[in-house]
């Protein structure tokens, strides 16, 4: 049988505190051993809330999942900016490029639905318009609307 400790980590940064120490102390893993690999696969995601998985074997060795932290944070962390827009009709925080926007989708590539690089960066782009962001200069619908036109097949 196989216990699961999932928690919501600091990208790069979790410690023996809570949520993780309190989760795995009575499990009898290593705690330090545990913190170090969730840090070691976290860090490409750092100032980011992480999901991660701990599957601690019956021997008390241990397998770390790690999550991608959701769409909006990897948008907002791609532009360094600490929030979306308060009202993403009328207010924009920030622009993607087309390069950034296909960066997200390889990033969160696991966890989308589209079949190509093109329909995962529509994904991104459905995101963008709730959070206050352009794509290219463009309205993220006036965008999604021109990757399905063809005027960026050049680009995918």
């Amino acid at each position: 049988m196989v216990d699961v400790v999932e928690a919501m980590v600091d990208g790069g940064k979790a410690t023996a505190g809570p949520p993780l120490g309190p989760a795995l102390g009575p499990k009898g893993v290593n705690i330090g051993q545990v913190i170090a690999k969730i840090n070691e696969k976290t860090k490409s995601f750092t100032g980011m809330k992480v999901p991660v998985k701990v599957l601690i074997n019956e021997d008390k060795t241990f397998d770390i999942k790690v999550g991608t932290p959701p769409m909006s944070a990897l948008i907002k962390g791609e532009l360094g900016v600490n929030s979306g827009a308060h009202n993403a009709r009328t207010e924009k925080v920030g622009n993607l490029t087309l390069d950034q926007a296909k960066k997200i989708a390889d990033m969160k590539q696991d966890d989308l639905l589209g079949a190509d690089l093109k329909a995962k960066v529509l994904e991104v782009a459905g995101n963008c318009v709730s959070v206050g962001v352009t794509i290219d200069g463009k309205d993220p619908r006036d965008f999604t609307k021109a990757v399905k036109a063809g005027e960026y097949d050049g680009q995918f």
